[in-house]
């Protein structure tokens, strides 16, 4: 399997939330990404770039960006759509700042997995040319179209096939193949 990785910036938005339940959960902010930075910046992590104390933009930090060649079909797809995403998923955290960043993915499958257990974040964002590009070219190197190969049915009947044990008649046909004639 081939890897590659893109080091990619990424930037946070953090809003006051004004939601009773998010209140009484004692979450006071909600957070968003906004953005992918094709280039990270020479700018420590979780720097404020702008806002108040209503609205914070931040620059959240540098994040890698995994790609493989078992994936390609999947990265194919999302380039193919017109408008590709990146997923970001975040989790809420104790400390200061109260997110950290778990991962990001340019794989449709795997953003969608990441919101199934309804533990992370994921939130999706355009992704630049810059970056579909490198995919772009990630994908014409190293896509092998797989086949899908199909199981073949058993044919034993249904009766046989799921008995537990061979009835007597079963076994004594097996045991003498000339027994048990009409």
């Amino acid at each position: 399997m081939i890897e590659m990785e893109m080091t990619l910036g990424l930037v946070v938005e953090r809003r006051r939330s004004s939601h009773p339940w998010s209140v009484a959960a004692g979450q006071e902010f909600s957070w968003l990404p906004v953005q992918v930075l094709g280039e990270p910046p020479a700018t420590a992590s979780w720097t404020a770039l702008d806002g108040n104390d209503e609205l914070m933009r931040f620059y959240a930090g540098q994040v890698m960006l995994s790609v493989y060649s078992t994936d390609t079909a999947n990265y194919r797809d999302n380039l193919a759509s017109g408008l590709p995403k990146l997923w970001v998923a975040m989790l809420r955290s104790d400390g200061d700042p109260a997110l950290d960043i778990v991962a990001i993915s340019a794989d449709p499958a795997e953003g969608e997995a990441w919101t199934e257990a309804g533990r992370y974040l994921v939130e999706t964002l355009d992704m630049s040319d810059e970056i579909a590009a490198e995919l772009a070219r990630f994908i014409a190197d190293h896509h092998v179209e797989r086949p899908i190969i199909k199981r073949k049915r058993d044919r034993a009947p249904p009766d046989v096939r799921w008995r537990a044990e061979p009835t007597v008649a079963e076994r004594a046909a097996v045991d003498d193949p000339g027994a048990g004639g009409s």
